[in-house]
């Protein structure tokens, strides 16, 4: 249901654009957001789009990445420019909930970003 693409590897200072494919269901929860999970840390969100619109960010990405969303192909979007060594991680898309994380059964294959030095 939920499957993110666009990952790899790139020198600080560089972009990449993430792609997530994710299935009607999911995307009809509403918010939808990017999370990440770099080794040894627990799983963060990175950037969440509202469905109406409104974006959100982490104060680490604020101004490096932009999230968008398009309804009509249930398609999320991660722009991410600037990277830096600690934006290194295995970067997932799910759904957002406002009352706690996403179901532990609901994670899709990430993408991973590697951002070297």
């Amino acid at each position: 249901q939920l499957q993110a693409s666009g990952g790899g590897t790139v020198q600080a200072g560089g972009s990449l654009r993430l792609t997530c494919a994710a299935s009607r269901i999911v995307f009809g929860v509403g918010d939808m957001a990017w999370y990440r999970q770099a080794p040894g840390e627990q799983r963060e969100v990175v950037a969440r789009v509202t469905s109406d619109g409104i974006l959100i960010y982490a104060d680490t990405v604020k101004g490096r990445f932009t999230i968008s969303r398009d309804n009509a192909r249930n398609r999320l979007y991660l722009q991410m420019n600037g990277l830096k060594p600690e934006d290194t991680a295995i970067y997932y898309c799910n759904a957002f909930y406002q009352m706690g994380p996403p179901p532990n059964d609901s994670w899709g294959q990430g993408t991973l970003v590697t951002v070297s030095s």
